[in-house]
């Protein structure tokens, strides 16, 4: 689920961001894809923009939501990461009403909620190992053609346009996946501070 049309980017439009979308959800195999029309830059976390995410989570029912990095870069990402945060809790209050597509949804609330890391490289509470799915992960984000760099482009100059961004995104990958004994990793913060496990083996 994207929040908004990006239709602020400072390269391509919100047409061509839409698209983009599309093919890196293709790439993914997601089985569906939402976008919401919150306005980007200036979305608010009010009872408007949490019902449009609570509707959202009662629809899909997930176990486990990811969600923007809680403090980044850009505003719109830390802001983002707290309605998605305060909407999944919401969303489990049987008296908070919501439709959607004409029938009544019954309240639901994820198992949990966890952060990924965009630009800002402020620690995360567990690593997963990515090293299969590297691959597929730098082919999706290569979805978003028109954010990245090109020669002699007349467009402006962003911080993820630059020939540098990929060598940062390996950078990062490598990084998080030697603390973990593995070629790549992602990392993860936790909202609520402890993450849980079956197994002592299952923290290899």
């Amino acid at each position: 689920m994207d929040l908004t049309l990006g239709e602020l980017g400072s390269r391509g439009n919100s047409s061509i961001r839409t698209q983009e979308a599309n093919k890196s959800a293709h790439i993914m195999g997601a089985s569906e894809r939402v976008q919401l029309n919150l306005s980007d830059g200036f979305f608010e976390i009010n009872e408007t923009s949490l019902i449009q995410v609570i509707k959202q989570i009662r629809h899909f029912k997930p176990k486990t939501i990811l969600a923007n990095a809680t403090s980044d870069r850009h505003p719109d990402h830390g802001r983002a990461s707290d309605l998605v945060r305060r909407a999944a809790f919401l969303s489990g209050l049987v008296r908070i009403e919501t439709e959607h597509h004409g029938s009544i949804q019954p309240a639901h609330r994820p198992d949990s909620v966890f952060f990924y890391l965009q630009d800002k490289n402020i620690g995360p509470d567990f690593v997963v190992d990515i090293t299969d799915t590297f691959e597929t992960k730098i082919e999706c984000i290569k979805a978003f053609d028109s954010q990245f760099y090109k020669p002699n482009s007349s467009e402006p100059e962003t911080p993820i346009s630059s020939k540098s961004f990929w060598d940062f995104i390996e950078a990062r990958a490598r990084d998080y996946g030697r603390s973990i004994g593995k070629t790549f990793g992602e990392g993860f913060i936790c909202e609520k501070g402890l993450v849980g496990v079956d197994r002592v083996n299952d923290l290899f």
